[in-house]
């Protein structure tokens, strides 16, 4: 299908709310334990088990990490009291000038045709906050009223005229809302809205802008894997979105931005997390396929971010920390929440607390139109602000997320490992109602006898409350909370070895990769070798070892996706921290007796049809077949199909042939088609069993 139904509601970006002068509250409590809860009659009866692996490295946290939109319609944009909000919570990045306004916002005169200025809000004294409080700035060149000449200029005057050294230049916001798919939001004046000419023209703004600062970073907008409108194709663009922009702009930019609103209920938007490794696996495999050579290069931006509903109370806490977790471990350069400030809207209560529906992080101290209800005075802190603050103490710039699980879907879990030898534990229980017991086993740590410290933010509650009880290996999280255990080593880290550099994966065939390193730093006793290991969830499986600086990994499963770390031994015996992850995704078999190709003729964003091919490459004909494949995760399914028994059981797909088509001749194909359904990023299969044959993937 070429059109695709509006997306799904959006937060508001055009009114500002009503400010009133009054004093902020305090972001930061003492005192209390955060490990201390319900009694246990109010607790659920099995504990949870968590599992952290201190070997399984992800991601490093970037000092770019916490972010925030700062909007040109928001007054307290340069007040003191809002920016040092925003550094005590550890902000560093902030966007602006804010959303959709940035596609008719003209920086010279400051104006924005169609939409309101706040006084004291241009770009200098954008500028002058994010120098308060010690944040980088992204700022979003205009595509939609906007020229490359008037992105250079602004260049210009920022690193040039002023010596500000801003980095970070998106082109437009959500260009791919400006009709071209159906709905439109977001203002475009080119005659062609098509995804090629933006394209086309985001190679012409980075040429401009690098033409004056080659420095600088240019972005280009994508969208959401699994979200409007991805997958959709429309007018005379050769792809979706995605696609389209990746393979003409891809070897201009530096990085791609997109945004994320879940939507739902708020259970519904806290479980949707879930979806984020695959839509950055997504995202990673879109840039390595179409943006071209080097693509490894081009960074990932989430700078727009925030739930449907309980945006002011609890649920919008416990998904910032979530999610913005989840981003970082996948490598993601900046996680930015909408907003900073943005005004009431409808009011409700969400477990038991009053939500405003403001989507700013801090009040805006307005009224609803007829006075029945006000906000807490202005800069009261809402409870995402207390979520961001606890991902402040949480993760550190510098610090390694490493793997962490539970066994539990209503209880998620972070982990990070700090230079000083420390682990941070964050614990996120999304069930309003009931205290979960959790027991926490470690591998790669192993943490001292002493209390760990601890922070938690509870329903309801005014800030963070830090302490110090328990132990390591146990806790009870209070209803809808959040929880950081720091954990201490039992011994000094100082003698281990360094961890070796970023591993590649290079030669990748069906049974065989290549992982190469660069060697680690010298440190203490000699290198004696280092251990390649899968990350298997939070086991880690080693896979061999070598005294070199590569490691050809055998007897792999063809169709699988692997993510390999490798760690440094040295002679005394000691081992290091694990290198940041590698991910390769084996091939089919090289030969095989059948071939499949699965190919989309359309897809609507939550919906697609698909053909499946069936070549048969032996000697002898096919009498009667079975095929099957899994899905990679659990919201795809199978609704109806064709030209074949399509049935579907958990993520395994089987389709059996019929009287008209169970003889495939030798060297002869026959075809069969479905309707598939998803509910987050469709991720392809990559594994097709015919017969108990593994086959090719054409």
């Amino acid at each position: 299908m070429n059109t695709a139904s509006a997306p799904p509601s959006r937060p508001s970006r055009r009114g500002p709310g009503r400010w009133t002068a009054l004093a902020a509250s305090l972001l930061l409590a003492t005192g209390g334990l955060a490990v201390t809860g319900p009694s246990p009659a109010d607790a659920a009866a099995d504990p949870v088990a968590v599992t952290v692996n201190a070997n399984a490295g992800l991601a490093t946290v970037p000092d770019t990490a916490l972010g925030v939109n700062h909007a040109i319609w928001d007054s307290q944009l340069g007040t003191n009291e809002t920016s040092d909000l925003l550094k005590a919570a550890g902000v560093r990045m902030m966007r602006y000038p804010g959303g959709s306004y940035a596609d008719i916002y003209h920086w010279r005169d400051h104006t924005a045709p169609g939409g309101y200025v706040a006084p004291n809000t241009d770009f200098d004294t954008f500028m002058a906050a994010a120098r308060r409080v010690g944040a980088q700035p992204m700022i979003i060149a205009n595509y939609g009223t906007g020229s490359p000449a008037e992105a250079a200029d602004w260049v210009r005057y920022a690193n040039v005229t002023k010596g500000y050294g801003a980095k970070w230049w998106t082109v437009g916001n959500e260009n791919y809302g400006n009709g071209h798919y159906g709905s439109a939001w977001e203002a475009d004046d080119h005659p062609d809205k098509s995804a090629s000419q933006y394209a086309r023209l985001v190679v012409d703004y980075a040429d401009a802008m690098k033409a004056v600062d080659p420095t600088v970073k240019v972005g280009a907008v994508l969208t959401m894997p699994g979200n409007w409108p991805d997958g959709i194709t429309a007018g005379s663009d050769p792809g979706p979105w995605n696609r389209t922009v990746l393979s003409i702009a891809g070897p201009k930019i530096d990085f791609v931005d997109v945004h994320w609103y879940p939507g739902g209920t708020a259970a519904e938007s806290l479980s949707r997390t879930a979806h984020i490794d695959e839509a950055a696996h997504l995202l990673r495999d879109q840039l390595a396929r179409y943006a071209g050579p080097n693509a490894a290069r081009i960074g990932i931006s989430f700078t727009e971010l925030n739930v449907g509903t309980g945006q002011n109370t609890q649920p919008g806490a416990l998904f910032l920390a979530d999610a913005y977790s989840d981003l970082l471990e996948n490598g993601v350069f900046t996680v930015q929440w909408w907003n900073v400030h943005n005004g009431i809207g409808t009011v409700t209560e969400v477990a038991g607390q009053t939500d405003y529906g403001d989507f700013g992080l801090l009040s805006s101290g307005g009224c609803t139109a007829d006075n029945s209800v006000c906000e807490p005075p202005l800069n009261t802190p809402f409870a995402p602000y207390h979520g961001l603050s606890m991902m402040n103490l949480f993760a550190r710039p510098g610090d390694q997320f490493v793997r962490a699980a539970t066994d539990e879907p209503l209880v998620t879990a972070h982990a990070v490992r700090r230079a000083d030898g420390d682990l941070a534990v964050l614990l996120v229980n999304k069930d309003p109602a009931n205290a979960r017991p959790v027991t926490i086993d470690y591998a790669g740590f192993t943490p001292s006898a002493a209390a760990p410290t601890t922070y938690s933010l509870t329903n309801g509650a005014s800030g963070v409350v830090t302490g110090q009880s328990g132990s390591a290996g146990s806790a009870t999280l209070p209803a809808y909370s959040l929880t950081t255990l720091v954990l201490r080593p039992s011994s000094p880290v100082t003698a281990h070895p360094a961890p070796p550099g970023q591993p590649t994966a290079s030669g990748v065939t069906d049974r065989s990769a290549t992982i190469s390193w660069s060697p680690a730093p010298p440190k203490g006793a000699p290198i004696a070798k280092y251990e390649v290991y899968r990350q298997n969830g939070t086991v880690s499986e080693q896979l061999g070892e070598t005294a070199g600086t590569s490691f050809t990994v055998d007897n792999l499963v063809p169709g699988t996706r692997y993510t390999l770390n490798v760690l440094t031994r040295d002679t005394a015996g000691k081992v290091s921290w694990s290198s940041s992850p590698v991910t390769f995704t084996t091939a089919g078999p090289a030969e095989s007796s059948c071939t499949i190709r699965l190919t989309t003729a359309s897809d609507w964003g939550n919906g697609w049809v698909g053909n499946v091919e069936i070549v048969n490459n032996g000697a002898n004909p096919v009498d009667g077949w079975t095929l099957t494949w899994s899905w990679p995760t659990s919201w795809q399914q199978v609704s109806s199909g064709w030209n074949a028994t399509w049935t579907q059981a958990g993520r395994t797909v089987t389709v059996a042939s019929t009287d008209d088509n169970r003889r495939i001749a030798a060297g002869g194909s026959t075809t069969a088609g479905f309707v598939g359904a998803y509910s987050g990023p469709n991720v392809p299969p990559t594994g097709f069993v015919l017969n108990g044959t593994p086959c090719t993937v054409g």
